[in-house]
């Protein structure tokens, strides 16, 4: 049975293979380069042998489903087609798999970081009445800053009967009534509690997942009551006695998060642990992203100070580093060449670098919830503008207008732009240094 003949340093289309990452029962993982944009993928090449034109139905439908999910922990696919006589999917490339991070100890306030991520994204999946089916460490994707992202939404559906039909696969994170053909809402919730029953205790439950399972007792010594009694109602052999979707159980974990940060809060003083301290940069920049990651979206770090940057931001807030090109992962489908940032297939220029124009193909016209404004060109045929752009990417025209932050008033003197005073110590729209006394009054 042939899985894979890939080599190292072969091309596919625009993607030059650098390594392997793994293999699974239905498909192979590689590192690779998109040549054309110089950014650095992961490619997920399916078995030749598994793949049939009733699996290739099945992933067209569930590729438009996996396309639409927009959220900070769902991890992107950046593209999915026939390259060379191979289906191959592409994705952006992380740092390495929390299964790889789960070989090592995790501290108590990592592993809850880790656990309300994974509860966002699948809670965000669940809104949309998407189920994911393999919610297991290796689908759970780690770049910088310890952001965490699920992989495989709707794909593993797929993945998942197609190896099931070929006579292998193993239950590992799956849920007792998701065996028996029967997933829902609640299946998801009970592999995402079985997960951070072993990130806390560095053992998995297994069938018939009786209370206490395995690893109990440290369990008790490590955290607060209440986290226990929070795995306990997701692992639950009884669906009905789970969280009814990883909406509710994230809002359970959010609930009882300050007091189990503090200490196990058992009957003995002395066996209480200490509080986890951090240095006041990540304290810092903790509490802007409580503030303005979502409006920001600043899904990134920088490469010299590790402080939160947006796709958008052309200087780092917070050191002043410039950022003439955007070398991360993008959600648009496609970039701009000349900036590295991403675009929409309808745009004809690129909004954030002035950057040439391009040629579109097709009529089609993309809507977006982010575009919030009007380009003030009468003759612009589409006049959209998503925040922060520099450029109309209809007719090219600058724009005049001064974005501004929701949530702040702070603008910066030199450009006028929304900027954060209390945080940065720098405009990200024009790399002016903000003077001392606008930061602290």
């Amino acid at each position: 049975m042939r899985r894979s003949t890939i080599r190292i340093r072969q091309k596919l289309g625009k993607y030059r293979i650098d390594g392997k990452l793994g293999l699974g029962g239905f498909a192979a993982v590689y590192r690779a380069t998109d040549t054309i944009e110089g950014s650095r993928v992961a490619l997920k090449i399916p078995y030749d042998h598994l793949i049939t034109e009733s699996v290739l139905e099945d992933f067209r439908r569930e590729v438009r489903l996996a396309a639409q999910l927009d959220h900070p922990n769902i991890l992107p696919l950046k593209n999915a087609d026939f390259i060379d006589g191979r289906f191959v999917i592409t994705y952006p490339l992380g740092e390495r798999t929390l299964a790889d991070r789960l070989q090592s100890r995790l501290s108590l306030i990592l592993a809850i970081d880790f656990a309300e991520q994974m509860l966002a994204g699948t809670a965000y999946a669940h809104e949309q009445r998407i189920i994911h089916c393999d919610i297991k460490p290796e689908n759970m994707i780690l770049f910088p800053d310890n952001h965490l992202m699920l992989t495989d939404f709707g794909i593993a559906k797929v993945a998942l009967r197609t190896i099931k039909a070929s006579g292998s696969g193993t239950v590992g994170y799956c849920a007792p009534e998701q065996a028996m053909g029967q997933p829902s809402f609640r299946s998801d919730v009970f592999s995402l509690g079985l997960i951070l029953y072993r990130m806390l205790t560095g053992q998995l439950p297994e069938w018939p997942f009786a209370w206490p399972p395995p690893g109990y007792h440290r369990l008790r010594r490590r955290v607060h009551p209440e986290l226990i009694e929070l795995l306990r109602r997701a692992i639950a052999v009884n669906p009905r006695q789970r969280f009814a979707h990883a909406g509710a159980m994230l809002a359970a974990l959010r609930r009882i998060k300050s007091r189990v940060l503090q200490g196990r809060g058992g009957s003995s003083p002395a066996a209480a642990r200490p509080i986890v301290r951090q240095d006041w940069r990540t304290l810092r920049q903790r509490q802007f992203q409580r503030q303005f990651g979502t409006v920001l979206e600043t899904r990134f770090v920088c490469g010299r100070c590790d402080g939160p940057v947006a796709e958008s931001m052309t200087t780092c807030p917070w050191c002043g580093t410039a950022r003439p090109k955007h070398d991360d992962p993008s959600r648009f489908p496609q970039r701009c060449p000349r900036c590295l940032r991403g675009m929409k297939l309808d745009w004809a220029y690129c909004p954030w670098c002035y950057g040439s124009g391009f040629e579109v193909r097709g009529t089609r016209q993309y809507p977006d919830v982010r575009y919030v404004a009007r380009c003030a060109g009468s003759d612009c045929t589409r006049r959209q503008l998503m925040p922060f752009m520099r450029y109309c990417p209809w007719c090219r025209r600058k724009v005049r207008k001064r974005w501004m932050i929701a949530g702040s008033t702070d603008t910066c003197p030199s450009c006028g732009w929304g900027v954060v005073n209390e945080f940065w110590n720098h405009c990200p729209w024009c790399g002016k240094k903000l003077q001392e006394k606008q930061r602290h009054g």
